[in-house]
């Protein structure tokens, strides 16, 4: 997978800027290329430090992104009631 990282750097560090929209441009226009046969593929051929890696970026973001929901739904519900009637 590290191979696959070098390669896409290679071909666009001078054609990119590197922040992080063109990244995740970069990322993204990548996997609507793959099949879900490709990915797998790209999977099996992981050694166990880089799938780990994976999970657990995958698990960091997912989880940063349940607890920011969380968060914003609690603002907004005080912000929508914000009493304190005596």
């Amino acid at each position: 997978m590290m191979k696959l990282v070098d390669e896409l750097y290679e071909m666009y560090r001078h054609k990119l800027t590197g922040d992080e929209e063109d990244i995740d441009m970069l990322a993204f226009a990548f996997l609507e290329e793959m099949s879900r046969e490709d990915l797998l593929h790209l999977i099996q051929e992981m050694d166990k430090q880089e799938l780990y890696d994976l999970m657990g970026l995958y698990l960091i973001e997912s989880l940063k992104g349940k607890f920011a929901q969380e968060e914003y739904g609690q603002q907004r519900i005080s912000t929508y009631y914000p009493r304190n009637i005596h």
